[in-house]
């Protein structure tokens, strides 16, 4: 237990210290129009509340990830606590501020135009591929993931088809409509059981009589899967996940001051390392790792959550706590698909004022979508995990760039960027649906890769760092 809350302990307590740093070093100002007002356009660009553009941003990060991730992470035992706590305050928080303040400063842009910008155009192609693949996973997952969930709290009365289209029409509503119509409107009680389920679950652990274990760097896997580079990529969301490279830009459009960037961007992604240190504290609690290996063999983490969800809260709290876990996924999967209509049109320069135009990216999105709900693609999903990472990568270092260019400290960014960098190499070297290469071939081929596209890179920064010092000039 002293484990569990000291690291509780220490991500709070980065919010205040590490977050404010990092936010020292952006040196946000509020003189600077934001987009919501300098490109208001009553759809995507609304000015909306910090409060509430904070609980959106949780509810758009998290999805499963900080649930399903966590208790899959479990296995390793305790050494997962410490990917999500240095992984939380270190990179995944710095991660998510940064795309969402340098989106500000850019038209609140995704991640494509971001990368296009900062890395060059071939990188601005290369990345709205992997944005636009990862949201059509993700959108398309968090559509069967908590139909699964609720097929189960309901006992089988609706079955999972119906479900399946239910969730469906509420995404389509949300990705067309204003972002204030449905997503405004809805996500503050969603928010409410969110919280509500997963501070239930980590109070009744606490004083339980389940032991939560102390810290370990033993890899305590029941098929002593590495620890390196794996865990890297089981537990995302709950540490570091590109995805939120997608999500942050749709806040940035509707963020009313730029001093309000810690508390939505970095602090929601404290506050999803908590969720994610509950949950996984949770499954390592109640389950041992053979238990927890067969529960998810069998039943994915679904059966999982709801195991220790009616464990520890009875029948009442647990299906609380299992429609918190619905939640994550269906206020995800929303934005997922709202992002992806937003990079395309952003792409390819359609503007989305008119329904029809806004229809007409839409629609094409949710028939691939419904095609992938009928297809097994569990080699897609690891290929996904991969994309996230690599996602999660070219955000920090198009943030080392914008940083190093505008003559700040990036090294803030460039070291998270460059380990997640070195993991996703060595992952598509080493696993089967790369090139199955030895691993420790893999981490010294790696470690070649990651050292040459940082050289890469910095030329690139120190190109354009001439560049924005020549402009200054004749400015002045």
């Amino acid at each position: 237990m002293i484990t569990f809350l000291v690291c509780i302990g220490l991500l709070v307590v980065a919010y205040f210290t590490y977050g404010k740093f990092v936010e020292k070093i952006f040196d946000p100002t509020d003189a600077r129009k934001t987009p919501a007002y300098a490109n208001a356009d009553g759809i995507d660009y609304v000015p909306m509340g910090k409060q509430k553009n904070a609980l959106i941003q949780l509810l758009n990060i998290a999805g499963t990830g900080p649930i399903f991730g966590p208790i899959m992470g479990a296995l390793f035992g305790p050494v997962a606590f410490l990917w999500i706590v240095i992984g939380s305050i270190f990179a995944g928080a710095v991660h998510d501020y940064l795309t969402g303040m340098i989106s500000i400063r850019n038209k609140g842009a995704h991640i494509p135009e971001l990368a296009g910008k900062f890395l060059g155009n071939f990188s601005k192609h290369i990345v709205n591929i992997f944005a636009l693949l990862l949201l059509l996973l993700v959108g398309t997952v968090f559509v069967t993931t908590p139909a699964s969930l609720l097929e189960i709290l309901l006992n089988g009365k609706l079955t999972l088809g119906i479900l399946i289209g239910i969730i469906f029409v509420y995404y389509f509503l949300s990705t067309i409509l204003p972002i204030d119509k449905i997503i405004g409107r809805f996500y503050p009680f969603f928010g409410a059981i969110l919280l509500l389920g997963t501070l239930g679950v980590g109070v009744a652990l606490l004083f339980s009589d389940y032991t939560i274990p102390e810290m370990t760097l033993k890899n305590l896997h029941p098929d002593n899967v590495p620890v390196f580079p794996i865990l890297f990529f089981t537990i995302t969301c709950g540490a570091l996940s590109g995805f939120h490279a997608t999500q942050s830009p749709i806040i940035s459009r509707t963020t009313q001051k730029e001093s309000q960037g810690r508390y939505v961007f970095y602090g929601m992604m404290i506050a999803e390392g908590i969720i994610a240190m509950i949950w996984a504290a949770a499954a390592m609690s109640l389950l041992d790792g053979q238990t927890l290996s067969e529960m998810i063999a069998n039943g994915t983490p679904s059966a999982v959550v709801n195991d220790v969800s009616k464990t520890l809260l009875g029948a009442v709290g647990g299906t609380i706590a299992v429609l918190g876990a619905i939640v994550l996924p269906i206020t995800s999967g929303d934005t997922a698909f709202r992002a992806a209509r937003s990079i395309i049109a952003d792409y390819l320069k359609i503007d989305q004022k008119k329904l029809a135009r806004r229809l007409s990216i839409a629609i094409p999105l949710f028939v691939i979508s419904a095609v992938l709900t009928q297809i097994d693609f569990n080699i897609l999903w690891r290929y996904f995990s991969w994309a996230n990472q690599a996602t999660a990568a070219i955000a920090l270092w198009i943030a080392t760039v914008y940083l190093y260019v505008k003559g700040k400290n990036y090294f803030i960014s460039l070291v998270p960027g460059f380990f997640i960098t070195y993991m996703v190499f060595v992952y598509i070297l080493n696993q089967k649906i790369g090139f199955n290469l030895d691993l420790k071939l893999s981490f010294i081929l790696g470690i070649i890769l990651t050292v040459a596209l940082t050289i890469a890179i910095f030329i690139k920064a120190k190109k354009n760092r001439i560049e924005k010092i020549e402009t200054d000039v004749e400015v002045a």
